[in-house]
């Protein structure tokens, strides 16, 4: 079976990759421009395969296009590069509202009672194989390469953070030996965070990263790809895992920007 989807891969990868498609990516991720000419046919493959792979829904009325599509496998194709990847294998349904969409919530205090409310998102990444977006943010995230906030970087970090089970900051690694000093390095820089928040000291990131663990690894890959110089100097140790995990060094490819 595994030998049957690596060969079908390899052919999804060779089929031209349409004129259409190249214009979407030129209009809607200018991330792609910052690539090599060997990264961006790397990219498109895995575009291709990604699609073939993974259905997309339209939510409230949405009518998903090729634009929508090609867009969003992107992005999330971008955090691929130069790494073995199964793309991305318990997630079947991106799910796409127009903008940004209204959720009720209920959140436990410590006294026992429980708090509901409304909460507007921008996206989720769900372990029951959905990742959910709001395309107005999709576009917003993707338009400016240097703001640290993509929405789809973001959510498909949580996709990567789930591939070994829980969602909790410590994805699966290529090799054994980079859990150590992942856990290390990414702990002390996490507590180091929270203390920064707790003292209203400014920081490199935003202060959602201060969540959990799984919000500072998610809110940390985007700063990695859109910030990573600023990343870089905040935080050398951190960017150096990224780099290590992702296979990318931004910093330098920033520079030709």
């Amino acid at each position: 079976m595994f030998g049957f989807k690596r060969r079908r891969r390899r052919r999804q990868k060779k089929l031209p990759f349409p004129e259409e498609w190249t214009q979407i990516l030129e209009r809607n991720v200018p991330y792609v421009r910052a690539l090599t000419p060997r990264e961006r046919t790397e990219l498109q493959g895995h575009i291709q395969v990604f699609l073939n792979e993974k259905r997309f829904e339209g939510l409230v009325g949405l009518e998903i296009t090729d634009e929508i599509r090609v867009t969003i496998a992107a992005q999330a194709c971008i955090l691929l590069l130069h790494r073995e990847t199964d793309y991305y294998p318990s997630l079947r349904t991106i799910l796409v509202y127009p903008e940004t969409y209204l959720v009720r919530t209920s959140r436990p205090q410590p006294d026992g009672t429980v708090v509901e409310g409304v909460e507007a998102r921008l996206g989720e990444s769900w372990h029951r194989g959905q990742v959910v977006l709001s395309w107005s943010d999709v576009l917003r995230g993707a338009a400016d390469v240097r703001d640290g906030n993509n929405v789809v970087f973001h959510e498909f970090a949580h996709q990567l953070d789930s591939e070994d089970g829980p969602v909790d900051g410590a994805p699966k690694m290529p090799m054994r030996s980079m859990y150590i000093p992942w856990a290390r390095v990414l702990t002390r820089e996490y507590k180091r965070l929270l203390g920064d928040l707790e003292a209203h000291r400014r920081t490199c990131l935003r202060s959602y990263a201060g969540t959990n663990p799984a919000e500072f690894f998610a809110v940390v890959t985007e700063t990695f790809f859109e910030q990573p110089r600023k990343l870089k100097r905040c935080h050398p140790e951190l960017y150096d895992q990224m780099k290590a995990f992702y296979r990318q060094d931004p910093a330098e490819r920033s520079r030709d920007r």
